[in-house]
């Protein structure tokens, strides 16, 4: 199949998020419980509209459906949607921080057919371009095969607290952009 790539647009927004609580319900299932999962749509997983603004973040369409999103970032923020408490909007330096990947969502039916590399190639090029040398990442459960195919080394998990009672399991990686993948 041919997919198309393009820079998300704010008309985008209610499409992306409505793709995201499709993509996290329908992928994350067996990774996390349903409290878990209506728990981090609420901060931990969505979109944060700033890359957007930015225009580091990017759709892929099948006949002019949605399919998949994600981007990547220069600014501190490693992960979380608009209502997230610990947003940095802070510019990142590349001669000496990382680019964040952030936000890679795809509609379930789609899953494993090369959406997420897709995505990632486009990032990859993206933040290379900008002259950033490595990337980081809050990566889920599901997502991490993905980009361990792509080269990102894991460290250990953490428990990243959703709510007084309640956490997720994520796993910090990171990549110099010099390895190639995909």
């Amino acid at each position: 199949m041919k997919y198309t790539i393009r820079t998300a647009l704010a008309s985008d927004i209610p499409k992306i998020q409505a793709l995201i609580e499709e993509s996290v319900r329908g992928l994350s299932i067996n990774d996390y419980t349903q409290e878990q999962i209506e728990g981090a749509l609420l901060s931990a997983w969505g979109l944060d509209t700033q890359l957007i603004n930015d225009k580091t973040y990017f759709v892929v369409e099948n006949n002019y459906l949605l399919i998949g999103c994600g981007g990547w970032s220069y600014r501190a923020t490693l992960f979380g949607n608009d209502s997230e408490k610990d947003r940095n909007p802070d510019v990142l330096n590349p001669e000496i921080n990382s680019a964040k990947i952030r936000a890679f969502f795809v509609k379930p039916c789609y899953a494993r057919k090369g959406i997420g590399s897709l995505i990632m190639q486009h990032c990859e090029e993206a933040a290379s371009a900008m002259g950033f040398r490595s990337l980081e990442l809050m990566a889920t459960l599901p997502g991490l095969r993905l980009y361990e195919r792509h080269g990102f080394i894991a460290s250990n998990a953490i428990e990243y607290p959703i709510n007084d009672d309640l956490s997720i399991t994520f796993i910090p990686m990171k990549k110099p952009l010099d390895i190639k993948f995909g």
